[in-house]
């Protein structure tokens, strides 16, 4: 079996508090990893470190079995990320947005075109591409954020809740969007609270709580655990039904 990305022991402290407490896990090349936690479980701290947007302080991140503390270049040119926030330039028309974002990883001339049109295609925004994002409903701008981390086509690809905020319409065509990437070839790993998503979609989980990884399987593994049918209940009975901030 291949696996495209491991982690082994992870850890990330802020002060005196421990955020990420020592987290190992491996992620199958060709699969869509649902990664899900409650507020303040250390998911998105997990997901920054494994991006590279922030440092950890024990453990090692493996892509292609090369070590990223030495290797890190292997892993950004075949990383995507859609971001929860969307990180588009409001001055650049949709086609611009996603040339620049492109561009950023030397491609250049014919394939940065045929790059773009196809991310652009991709998304359904190819007939809005001289737009500016400001005429963009939230799903379409969620839709340029997933174009402009896609023209590059990355091996690996991490959404952060890329369905925050928008109708039913826009979502259903994001999910669309998530599998077709992944029957193309990428390899995906998405977080979001909304657990019909991740039922919809993703072939693993992986469950966070305070700083550790307190579950991980297949949907029907967990069910099967847990003697339920919703994944939504068995999320709550592992993390509890308090309110987290």
């Amino acid at each position: 079996m291949e696996y495209i990305l491991k982690v082994k022991e992870l850890e990330k402290n802020y002060g005196e508090r421990k955020v990420v407490k020592g987290i190992s896990f491996n992620v199958k090349a060709g699969e869509i990893l649902g990664f899900l936690g409650p507020n303040g479980a250390g998911k998105s701290t997990s997901i920054n470190m494994i991006s590279t947007v922030v440092d950890y302080d024990k453990g090692s991140i493996f892509f292609l079995d090369k070590d990223v503390k030495t290797n890190e270049n292997c892993l950004k040119k075949n990383l995507g990320v859609v971001p929860q926030d969307i990180a588009v330039f409001s001055d650049l028309s949709a086609y611009n947005n996603v040339k620049f974002f492109c561009s950023l990883y030397d491609f250049k001339g014919k394939e940065l075109k045929e790059n773009v049109e196809e991310a652009l295609n991709f998304v359904g925004l190819w007939d809005r591409r001289k737009d500016l994002p400001s005429k963009f409903s939230g799903g379409m701008k969620r839709r340029l954020n997933i174009a402009c981390a896609i023209a590059h086509r990355p091996r690996l690809l991490i959404m952060d809740e890329p369905t925050v905020g928008i109708d039913p319409q826009s979502r259903n065509n994001i999910l669309d969007t998530v599998k077709k990437l992944n029957e193309s070839g990428t390899t995906i790993i998405y977080t979001s609270h909304y657990m019909e998503e991740v039922e919809h979609i993703c072939t693993n989980l992986i469950i966070m709580d305070e700083g550790h990884i307190i579950e991980e399987g297949t949907k029907e593994q967990l069910k099967s655990k847990y003697l339920k049918d919703n994944l939504e209940e068995i999320f709550l009975e592992l993390t509890g039904k308090e309110l987290r901030d």
